[in-house]
C-alpha cells in the first residue's frame, strides 16, 4: 500500500510538473505588472481580467492558411469563439500575435477571410493600443456582446518569427482535430520524376502529425484532381495512366511474393543477377506496393465539387484507426497535373497552353500574386473588391497560368490602381475558364474607389529556385550578400560571390523575389560589413536582369568572369523588404495643363544654373532674347504600400542657393521629346526641387513638408505637385521645328529607389506644335494600354486640327 501511494504521489508531482510550465508559457506578464495599467473608463475589463489572463486560449483556425496566419479564435467560458472584425486595427493584430508567441503581426485580415467560424462571437468593437499583454485587457464591448455575424469574423497574418523562449506555440487546437490536413504534396513514383521540378504527377499525400499519409482512390474523380492540382499551383489536370500503376503494383506483389533463392557454394545467389536487372522497374512498384501494405491511409474517400480551393472544403470520409482495412480493394490515389507556361520544362508539346490576354496582375513582389486588373477595350482598369472571395481569386488565378488562390486581397493590399474600375461585386462559381465569364456589376463613380482594389495571391508550383542562392552576413534575413550554388568542371558545386560593378535594383529584385523576401529595396555594390562567410570567390560577372525574372539563371551575365574589383568586400548584395513605394504621374492633367511660353533670358539664370535649357542656350546673348518652352504640371502620385524617400541620407543633399532649397535626387524626372522614330529632338530634367505632400487622399495625412529642412518623401496615398509655373518644369523647344512629336515623360529614371513597379513609371502623349500652339492628345501611363491600341498610338499621323476628340 505504501509503495502504490508513493507511486501515485510521484505520478502526482510529475503530471504538476509538466503541467505547470505549460500554464505558465500561455499566460500573460504577472498580475502586478497588469495592475499597473490603469484601465479605459469607457470600458474597465472585468475585476477577474488578470486571473482570466492566465487562462486565455487563442489559437487561429480556417483554411487556407500558413501556420503564421488564420481566423481568431478565444477559448472563454469552455466554448471557443471568434472576434468581430469591427474597428480591428493592427494594434490588436500586434497583441493577438505576440500572444501566440511571435514577434508582431504583419497584417490582419476582415470579412471572414479564413472562413466563417462557428458558435459564439466573443469580442466585438476590439481597440487596443498595441502594448497590451492579452487581447481581453483592451477596450470592447464586453464578453459575449456583439451584433455581428460570423461573415465579420477577423483573422490575423503574424510575422513568421518567435519570441526567443517562447515554449507552447499556443497556434494548434488543443483540442486536437486527428483529422485535420495542413498539407498536400505528390510523391512522385518514377525515380526519374524526382529529379524534375516542377513534379507534376504522382502519388496524393495528406500532412498528418508528424508524417505523410495516403488517400485511397476508391471513387477518386477527376474533380478531386482538380482541386489537388490547383492546391499545388497547376491550373489543369490531366488523366492518370491507371494501367501503368496497377501494372506496377502486380510486379511488386509478383517480387516480394517469390520465395528466398539459396546461396551456392560458391558464396553467390544463382537469380542475383536476374533480380537485378529488374530491379529498375520494379522499385517504383515496390515502393507503392509497400505504402499500400504500410496502412498509412488517412481518408478513405473524396468528394469534391471541383470549384473547391483547399482540399479541406470537400466533403471527406476518414479512415478508421480500428478498421480491418482502410482501402479494400484499391491503392493509394495518383494525379497527374499540367504546368502554366511559366513553369513548363518541356518544350516538346505540339501545343502549348496559352495564358488571358485580357488579364494580369501588377505590383506583386512575388510570382503569382499582385492586384487584379481587366482589359476592356483598350484601356486597363481594377477590379473592386465588394464580395471577392477565393473561388473569383482562383478564376483569375487558373486563367494566368497558376494554381487555385491562397489568398484573395482587398482594400488596394497590392497597392492602388489609377486608371477605371471595370468591375464590382464579382460571383464567381469556381469552375468558369475567365473572369470575364463571371456575374459583376458595372462600376459608378460612387460604388468604389481605388482604395478597394482587389488583388490575389495564387497557389504556384514549387520549383526549388531558393535552394541555389542565399543571404550572408545580414542584421536579418532579408539582407545580405549574395551568394550563387555554381558547379565547377568537375561537378562539384559549392558557394560563389556576384561581382558588384553593374548590380542595381532590377538584379535585386529578382534576388529577392527568388528568395520569396518580398521586393527589393536596394541593390548593394559594396558589402565590406557583410562579411561574415568564408565564401570569397567571384563567380558571376555582368549579371543584368529586366526585373521581371524568377530566378538569377534567366538573367544574362558574362560567359568568363570580369571583375575589376574582384575582392569579397566588392560582391554584391541586397536589402529586401515586405513593402515598397510605387510612383505614377497623372496623364490627364499634363494633357490639361500643357502651354507654350517665350520667356525672357534675364529670367532664366537659375534654371540655366541647374541644366534645365537646352545646350544652344548657350551661345544666346544674355540676357538679352527668350527661350521657347513647353510648360506642363506634374502630379506624381505614390499608389504603393510604403512611402517613396530619396535614397541619399539628408547630410549629402545639395543646398541650392539660388531656388533656396536641397536637391535629394540628382534628377527626379525624365522630360523628352521624340520623333516618331524615337529620336530625341528636345529633353529636359528635373532634379527633385522638394519631395513632399502637396495633398492625400481623404483619411491620409500628410507627413513630408520640405520647409525648414524638413523630411522629403511621398506618402503613400499622396501625391507631389510640380505646376506649371515653377523652374525646370518644362522641356526647351527654341529649336525644334514644327511638326508631330511624341512627349515622354519618366518618374525615377534611374530607379534610384525601390519600386514595385517601374513599367507604370512612364507617360507618353502625342504631341503636335505648329510653329505657335502646341496640342498633346492620348497621354497614358506606359502599361495603360493594350498592345494593339499602343502600336496604333506610334503609328498616329498627328493631330490635323487644334479639335482633340
Amino acid at each position: 500500500m505504501q509503495k502504490s501511494r508513493r507511486r501515485q504521489q510521484l505520478a502526482c508531482s510529475l503530471l504538476f510538473g509538466l503541467w505547470l510550465p505549460c500554464c505558465l508559457a500561455q499566460t500573460t506578464p504577472s498580475s502586478t505588472r497588469a495592475a499597473t495599467r490603469t484601465p479605459s473608463p469607457l470600458s474597465t475589463p472585468s475585476p477577474s481580467a488578470q486571473s482570466q489572463s492566465a487562462r486565455l486560449k487563442v489559437r487561429l483556425s480556417g483554411y487556407p492558411r500558413k501556420h503564421n496566419e488564420g481566423r481568431v479564435e478565444l477559448f472563454h467560458q469552455g466554448e471557443w469563439g471568434t472576434i468581430c472584425d469591427d474597428d480591428f486595427s493592427i494594434h490588436n493584430a500586434n497583441v493577438l500575435c505576440r500572444h501566440l508567441g511571435f514577434v508582431s503581426a504583419t497584417g490582419w485580415t476582415h470579412s471572414a477571410k479564413y472562413g466563417k467560424g462557428q458558435g459564439k462571437i466573443w469580442l466585438d468593437n476590439v481597440q487596443c493600443n498595441g502594448g497590451e499583454k492579452s487581447i481581453e485587457l483592451c477596450k470592447s464591448r464586453g464578453w459575449g456582446n456583439s451584433d455581428c455575424t460570423h461573415d465579420e469574423d477577423a483573422g490575423v497574418v503574424c510575422q513568421d518569427e518567435r519570441i526567443p523562449g517562447f515554449v507552447d506555440s499556443n497556434v494548434i487546437d488543443t483540442q486536437v482535430d486527428e483529422n485535420k490536413i495542413d498539407g498536400v504534396r505528390l510523391r512522385p513514383v518514377v525515380a526519374m520524376s524526382r529529379k524534375k521540378l516542377p513534379i507534376t504527377e504522382g502519388v496524393v499525400e495528406v500532412k498528418h502529425r508528424d508524417g505523410w499519409a495516403q488517400i485511397c482512390d476508391l471513387g477518386w474523380t477527376i474533380k478531386n484532381t482538380h482541386v489537388v492540382c490547383g492546391m499545388l499551383g497547376f491550373p489543369h489536370e490531366r488523366k492518370v495512366n491507371k494501367n501503368f500503376y496497377k501494372r506496377l503494383k502486380k510486379r511488386a506483389a509478383e517480387t516480394l511474393s517469390r520465395p528466398k533463392v539459396p546461396v551456392s557454394a560458391g558464396g553467390r545467389q544463382t537469380s542475383k543477377a536476374k533480380a537485378n536487372s529488374k530491379s529498375k522497374q520494379s522499385s517504383a512498384g515496390k515502393r507503392l506496393y509497400l505504402e499500400r501494405q504500410k496502412n498509412h491511409f488517412l481518408i478513405h474517400s473524396v468528394a469534391c465539387l471541383g470549384t473547391e480551393v483547399h482540399l479541406a472544403a470537400c466533403p471527406l470520409e476518414f479512415s478508421r484507426p480500428n478498421a480491418t482495412s482502410a482501402c479494400r480493394g484499391g491503392t493509394a490515389a495518383a494525379v497527374s497535373c499540367m504546368p502554366g507556361p511559366l513553369f513548363m520544362q518541356s518544350n516538346g508539346l505540339k501545343k502549348k497552353p496559352k495564358t488571358s490576354s485580357n488579364v494580369r496582375l501588377k505590383g506583386g513582389a512575388r510570382v503569382g500574386e499582385g492586384r487584379v486588373e481587366v482589359l476592356k477595350g483598350s484601356e486597363w482598369g481594377t477590379v473592386c473588391d465588394d464580395r471577392w472571395n477565393l473561388q473569383s481569386a482562383s478564376v483569375v488565378c487558373r486563367e494566368l497560368g497558376f494554381g487555385s488562390a491562397r489568398e484573395a486581397l482587398t482594400g488596394g493590399r497590392m497597392g492602388q490602381g489609377m486608371g477605371p474600375i471595370y468591375m464590382n461585386e464579382v460571383k464567381c462559381l469556381g469552375q468558369e475558364k475567365s473572369i470575364w465569364n463571371c456575374p459583376f456589376k458595372n462600376i459608378t463613380s460612387e460604388d468604389c474607389q481605388h482604395v478597394e482594389d482587389a488583388a490575389v495571391r495564387c497557389n504556384v508550383p514549387h520549383m526549388g529556385l531558393e535552394d541555389s542562392i542565399r543571404l550572408t552576413g545580414g542584421r536579418t534575413r532579408s539582407e545580405g550578400r549574395v551568394e550563387v550554388l555554381r558547379s565547377d568542371a568537375n561537378g562539384t558545386q559549392g558557394w560563389g560571390l556576384i561581382c558588384g560593378e553593374t548590380w542595381s535594383t532590377k538584379e535585386a529584385m529578382v534576388v529577392c523575389r527568388q528568395l520569396g523576401l518580398g521586393y527589393a529595396n536596394q541593390g548593394v555594390q559594396e558589402t565590406w560589413y557583410w562579411d561574415s562567410s568564408n565564401v570569397t570567390e567571384m563567380v558571376l560577372s555582368g549579371v543584368k536582369c529586366t526585373g521581371s525574372e524568377m530566378s538569377l539563371s534567366q538573367c544574362q551575365h558574362h560567359r568568363a568572369l570580369s571583375c575589376q574589383k574582384a575582392a569579397a568586400k566588392f560582391a554584391a548584395g541586397v536589402i529586401c523588404s515586405d513593402t515598397t513605394s510605387d510612383l505614377v504621374l497623372n496623364a490627364p492633367l499634363v494633357q490639361q495643363t500643357v502651354y507654350i511660353e517665350d520667356r525672357p533670358l534675364h529670367m532664366l539664370y537659375c534654371a540655366a544654373e541647374e541644366d534645365c535649357l537646352s545646350k544652344s542656350a548657350a551661345k544666346a546673348n544674355w540676357p538679352y532674347g527668350h527661350r521657347r518652352l513647353l510648360r506642363f504640371s506634374s502630379q506624381i502620385h505614390n499608389i504603393g504600400r510604403a512611402d517613396f524617400k530619396p535614397k541619399a541620407g539628408r547630410h549629402s543633399w545639395v543646398w541650392h542657393a539660388c531656388h533656396g532649397h536641397y536637391h535629394s535626387m540628382d534628377i527626379f524626372t525624365h522630360y523628352d521629346l521624340m520623333s516618331a522614330n524615337g529620336s530625341r529632338v528636345a529633353e529636359g530634367h528635373k532634379a527633385s526641387f522638394c519631395l513632399e505632400d502637396s495633398d492625400c487622399q481623404e483619411g491620409v495625412s500628410k507627413r513630408y513638408e520640405c520647409a525648414n529642412f524638413g523630411d522629403q518623401g511621398i506618402t503613400v496615398g499622396c501625391w507631389d505637385l510640380y505646376r506649371h509655373d515653377i523652374d525646370c518644369q518644362w522641356i526647351d523647344i527654341t529649336d525644334v521645328r514644327p511638326g508631330n512629336y511624341i512627349l515622354q515623360i519618366v518618374i525615377n529614371p534611374n530607379q534610384e529607389v525601390s519600386e514595385s513597379d517601374f513599367t507604370n513609371n512612364a507617360m507618353k502623349c502625342n504631341c503636335k506644335y505648329d510653329g505657335h500652339r502646341v496640342w498633346l492628345h492620348n497621354c497614358h501611363i506606359g502599361d495603360a494600354f493594350s498592345e494593339e491600341a499602343e502600336r496604333r498610338f506610334e503609328k498616329y499621323p498627328g493631330q490635323l486640327n487644334n479639335l482633340i476628340p
